[in-house]
């Protein structure tokens, strides 16, 4: 029996790798003969990058930056030489998970760090940037990245603004480059395809999970604006809004004002790097998960994606989740796990146990 194991990430609880390593171990404890491949998937969300460098075998490269308030912290990108491409997330030094509750300042919270990374990369000879969106404190339009890479942004009265400072969207009066920016191309990987403004832009919709009130959304949007006439006044032309402009805060949107940028829908850039479509061929099941499939994963995010290409081939998935939108779903076997309450210690090793207890009763039902 041939196993392929690939679960995404089940957000909050347990991280894709971890995930994979629990079904494997459990899979081979009552099957010891059986053939079993894992390999974890992303979708353009957290983590993206970071599983894309195991993938592929890529060094890791660490530094000191920034954290979204600016304090120091540990971050890395993987290298790779061949193609002089550095693999980042965005989530690495700027995201949300780096911030308690009462530190959720979206008029303060920068990208700075993540392009002090590129910096860093890019002086040791990358000239790509693979950059994942998911995970990011901001709202920033990807303005702190720019200020690493040398583009001032200034005030009314043509000083230079500190980064990391209150209300620093609603300050920019002008924007202007003093030096060479550096040459570089970005691929930004993402798993929703909201566009940066209107109704499901990325003020309204994931503005409120980085910290923006309902009452500060129109001063959010007028302060947005202005900045969005800027970078088309820095590029010299129009920059239309798009698919996917409203992932980690505008990130793309800015980078494109002034860089070569690309938007890559997350699982397909993911599944070709680590030749997902071969991996599905040599298998008999495979086994994929997320915390709770919703009427959201059908739009891009792992799970569903990756039944796209096994059905293609014929193949058997299984999916582990909660709740119940998986059910007209497509899937051969949907294994239920318990609802987890975050508000209780422990969660990862709650969802561990959830998970192992759901999936060992699908196996002595199906003889495996």
């Amino acid at each position: 029996m041939n196993w392929l194991i690939a679960p995404n990430a089940f957000k909050g609880s347990l991280e894709a790798d971890e995930a994979s390593e629990i079904i494997r171990d459990l899979i081979q404890r009552r099957n010891e003969n059986h053939n079993i491949v894992t390999a974890p998937i992303a979708d353009g969300g957290d983590g993206t990058c970071y599983l894309l460098n195991q993938h592929l075998g890529l060094a890791k490269h660490y530094a000191v930056a920034s954290d979204p308030i600016g304090r120091p912290i540990k971050g890395f990108y993987g290298y790779e030489s061949a193609t002089d491409s550095a693999y980042l997330d965005v989530s690495t030094v700027s995201g949300i998970k780096w911030l308690k509750p009462n530190e959720l300042d979206p008029w303060k919270c920068s990208t700075y760090g993540t392009g002090e990374l590129i910096r860093k990369a890019y002086d040791n000879g990358a000239k790509n940037i693979i950059l994942g969106l998911g995970g990011s404190a901001t709202v920033d339009m990807g303005t702190g990245i720019l200020a690493a890479l040398g583009v001032q942004f200034l005030d009314k009265h043509g000083d230079k603004l500190d980064l990391f400072s209150s209300n620093f969207l609603t300050k920019i009066a002008a924007i202007q480059i003093k030096e060479r920016l550096p040459e570089l191309s970005f691929t930004c990987l993402c798993d929703v395809s909201n566009p940066f403004f209107g109704d499901r832009g990325a003020i309204p919709v994931f503005g409120p999970q980085k910290g923006i009130k309902p009452e500060a959304q129109p001063m959010f949007v007028e302060a947005a604006k202005n900045v969005y006439q800027l970078f088309e006044k820095a590029k010299g032309s129009e920059i239309q809004d798009q698919a996917c402009f409203g992932a980690a805060g505008g990130i793309a949107l800015g980078l494109g004002a002034f860089f070569p940028t690309k938007m890559a829908q997350g699982a397909h850039f993911f599944f070709e790097k680590i030749e997902m479509t071969q991996k599905i061929a040599a298998a008999d099941v495979i086994i994929t998960g997320e915390g709770r499939y919703d009427n959201q994963s059908a739009d891009g995010k792992g799970s569903y994606e990756l039944l796209q290409l096994a059905r293609r081939q014929g193949k058997k998935v299984w999916l582990i989740t909660s709740g119940n939108g998986a059910e007209k779903a497509g899937f051969d076997e949907v294994i239920k796990v318990a609802d987890l309450d975050f508000s209780l210690p422990e969660v990862p090793k709650r969802a561990a146990t959830n998970l192992t207890l759901s999936l060992d009763n699908k196996l002595e039902e199906k003889g495996f």
